[in-house]
């Protein structure tokens, strides 16, 4: 009977997950900003970046998503002190690996970010990306909603893949304790495209991300962070954490995607490192694939430390 019950419910589950299936989830998304924001590139300053994000733990076939970066902002390099406030260019490569069912895409994102300073504390980041996306299709892997579909129905058996490259752009206001940003992904609606032509373009993302941090003694930091993205062809996606720094070592929190997960977080933060590790589980009311989704993260400062270099500032968003 629990067999019975569990085909049901990922029946039931197909449709929706069929049309969000390349939709790209990261529950810390705050250690990961200029991925969503060319303009928030090199805001933490020089770090190198990645996470592995397994979904649906226990399901054969089940999404994973890899990914890493690298961003460097030239103050730093020089020896700038704070390059959030005083650093003016920033560069950044972002590759992502996603595999989902009969699908592997590769992305690559070269980013430029330039800051303009408006006031002692705060700035206005401005960036652009160029991306490009190599995209895999398994034709013996497609599900029979898949195979029935008049455009996929045509790649049964055999292997396809197609090539896209599109465009980001984003600016943000940012300050030492908050920020809010703004950016658009796939700029060009994947118009320029090449390889089998298995998709009908890439609609625009918008996306919208906002944090607030503050010391609240030199042992206590509060930071909690939102996120908004919308696309024409998905259901909006709004996700927020809230997460509790001690003694400026480790962190614990826990954040909530609306309509779809919760998830409990933990890290720590050694001298340059910044490890993360967050427990996701479905809502009650989610018409997603049961099971729990794991993801572990990795920061490592190219050239500062973890460490305070006045008295109320936090050291992760």
């Amino acid at each position: 009977m629990r067999k019975i019950l569990i085909i049901l419910l990922l029946i039931m589950a197909a449709p929706l997950t069929v049309m969000g299936q390349s939709r790209k989830y990261i529950s810390q998304f705050s250690f990961f900003q200029s991925y969503f924001n060319p303009g928030l590139t090199g805001y933490e300053g020089s770090a190198l970046r990645g996470f592995i994000r397994n979904r649906w733990s226990g399901f054969e076939g089940a999404p994973r998503t890899m990914f890493f970066s690298g961003e460097l902002d030239f103050a730093e390099m020089k020896g700038a002190r704070d390059p959030s406030l005083t650093g003016k260019n920033a560069v950044g490569l972002n590759l992502l690996f996603d595999k989902y069912g009969a699908f592997a895409e590769t992305g690559l994102v070269l980013s430029y970010a330039s800051r303009v300073r408006l006031t002692a504390k705060h700035n206005l980041r401005l960036g652009a990306g160029v991306s490009y996306t190599n995209i895999k299709l398994d034709g013996t892997a497609m599900t029979a909603e898949q195979q029935n579909d008049e455009v996929l129905g045509k790649y049964i058996g055999g292997f396809s893949d197609m090539q896209i490259v599109d465009f980001n752009i984003g600016l943000a206001l940012t300050h030492s304790q908050y920020y809010i940003s703004y950016a658009m992904h796939q700029v060009n609606g994947g118009r320029i495209s090449s390889g089998d032509d298995f998709l009908d373009g890439r609609p625009v993302n918008y996306i919208v991300q906002a944090g607030y941090r503050e010391a609240l003694s030199d042992k206590l930091a509060v930071i909690t962070n939102i996120y908004f993205r919308s696309q024409n062809d998905l259901f909006n996606n709004v996700e927020f954490n809230v997460k509790a720094l001690l003694m400026d070592k480790f962190w614990i929190g826990g954040g909530h995607r609306v309509d779809y997960a919760n998830n409990l977080q933990v890290g720590l933060l050694t001298n340059r490192f910044r490890f993360g590790y967050v427990y996701e589980f479905p809502t009650n009311g989610s018409y997603h694939f049961p099971g729990s989704t794991q993801e572990f993260m990795l920061v490592f400062n190219l050239f500062r430390k973890n460490e305070r270099r006045y008295a109320d500032e936090v050291l992760i968003w």
